[in-house]
C-alpha cells in the first residue's frame, strides 16, 4: 500500500496514501462523504500488514471528525478555517517580482522554499505537490520569480477551484524574501484566477498558531469562521497516540 488506495463503502469511501515520503504513516483522507465507522476500522485492521504504524487524517470538520474520534483518533492540530468571497479583490502586484503559472522543472526550487517554510512534519515532497494540485478538479500553482537575470523563485501558492468554491491550498515564500508583498500579490492572484472561472467564494485553513498568515489573510479580507477544522492522528498499535 505504497500508492492510492480505494477503500470502497456503501455510501462513502477513504483513500489511503503514505504520508508525504513517510511509508510507516498513513494519510487518510475521506471521498465522496463521511466514511462509516466500519469502513475506517476495516481499514485501521488492514494498514498494520502494509507497513504502517500509525496513521494520520486530513483536515476535518467537528462533524466529520466523529466516526475518527470513536475509533481511537485524537487530535494531533487544530486548524483556524477562514473565508472571504470574491466580489472585491485587491489587484496587488511586486515591482520585482513576476506571477506567473509553474514549469515542470522548477519543481525542486518550489519544495525547496516550502521545506523552508515549515517544519519538517509537515513539507511537502514530490508526491505531496502533486496531491496538492489534484485534491480539487482544477488547480494553477503559480510562482514568483524576482525579475532579475537568474530568475529566482522565491514563493508558490496552490490554489485549486471545485465548481464555485475555490480553495487555497498552499502558500509559502522564501523566508529571506518576507514582508515584501509577496504571499498577498500570490494569494490576490489565486482570487484572480478563481473568480474568471467563476467561483464565489475561496476558504484556507491555517494553524492556530501562525500570527503572521492569519494577518495576511485578514488584510486581505478573509474572515475567521465559528468552526475550526482538526488533524488527528492514531497509533496502530492501539487507540489514542
Amino acid at each position: 500500500m505504497t500508492g492510492h488506495r480505494i477503500l470502497a463503502g456503501a455510501n462513502s469511501k477513504l483513500r489511503v496514501t503514505p504520508w508525504r515520503g513517510d511509508v510507516t504513516t498513513a494519510y487518510l483522507t475521506p471521498t465522496r462523504g463521511r466514511p462509516s465507522l466500519a469502513i475506517i476500522e476495516q481499514c485501521l485492521s488492514e494498514l498494520p500488514g502494509a507497513g504502517y504504524d500509525s496513521a494520520i487524517t486530513a483536515a476535518l470538520t467537528g462533524v466529520d471528525q466523529i466516526p475518527f474520534l470513536q475509533s481511537g483518533f485524537s487530535v494531533l492540530e487544530r486548524l483556524h478555517l477562514l473565508k472571504r468571497t470574491l466580489y472585491d479583490i485587491p489587484r496587488l502586484r511586486v515591482s520585482n517580482v513576476e506571477l506567473r503559472r509553474t514549469r515542470p522543472a522548477e519543481q525542486p526550487a518550489i519544495l525547496a522554499i516550502d521545506a523552508a517554510s515549515f517544519p519538517p512534519f509537515w513539507r511537502l515532497d514530490d508526491s505531496g505537490l502533486t496531491d496538492a494540485i489534484a485534491a480539487t478538479p482544477s488547480a494553477r500553482l503559480a510562482v514568483a520569480v524576482t525579475r532579475s537575470h537568474e530568475a529566482t523563485i522565491v514563493g508558490y501558492a496552490i490554489t485549486g477551484r471545485a465548481g464555485p468554491r475555490g480553495y487555497l491550498q498552499r502558500l509559502a515564500v522564501d523566508p529571506e524574501a518576507h514582508r515584501q508583498g509577496i504571499g498577498s500579490a500570490l494569494v490576490a492572484d489565486g482570487l484572480r484566477w478563481l473568480r474568471r472561472w467563476g467561483a464565489r467564494e475561496i476558504t484556507v485553513n491555517t494553524q492556530e498558531d501562525n500570527g503572521s498568515a492569519l494577518a495576511l489573510y485578514a488584510r486581505l479580507g478573509f474572515r475567521m469562521q465559528p468552526d475550526g477544522l482538526a488533524v488527528l492522528r492514531r497509533s496502530l498499535d492501539g487507540p489514542g497516540q
